[in-house]
């Protein structure tokens, strides 16, 4: 199995003070690691609302820099303080940036921490396929 690692441009403090990579290539997939709305520095963004945008915008960025978009997400789990409060807001946010149906999987997992964030998403997206010539 061949896998490389995606990094995308403005690589944030997260990566390296968590020794962690921001997604994997390998077997045709992306696989993505949680992303929060941190700002460049690592630190999160204080708003609600504006944090679950940034947590996608960061994730928009990672698909971009593998080749790929939010219609190539097929597998979605999102991590979220508060759920039963928070649930509605930040999926109108979500719904920002997914495209028509179909819609990728999804599992809502509520917890009680994230390292100072509110909300995690992490994917599975499947690679465009490469023309050969």
């Amino acid at each position: 199995m061949t896998r490389d690692v995606v990094t995308p441009p403005g690589r944030h403090a997260l990566y390296e003070l968590h020794r962690y990579s921001p997604a994997v290539r390998a077997n045709g997939l992306l696989f993505v690691s949680g992303q929060v709305g941190s700002r460049p520095d690592g630190s999160p963004e204080p708003d609600r609302d504006e944090q679950v945008r940034l947590a996608f915008k960061n994730l928009d960025a990672i698909l971009a820099a593998a080749g790929c978009s939010f219609a190539d997400v097929v597998d979605v789990t999102v991590f979220m303080v508060d759920p039963a409060q928070h649930f509605e807001r930040a999926w109108a946010v979500a719904a920002e940036f997914w495209g028509p149906p179909p819609y990728p999987t999804a599992t809502v997992v509520g917890v009680t921490w994230l390292s100072g964030f509110q909300f995690e998403i992490k994917v599975v997206a499947r690679l465009p396929q490469v023309a050969t010539t």
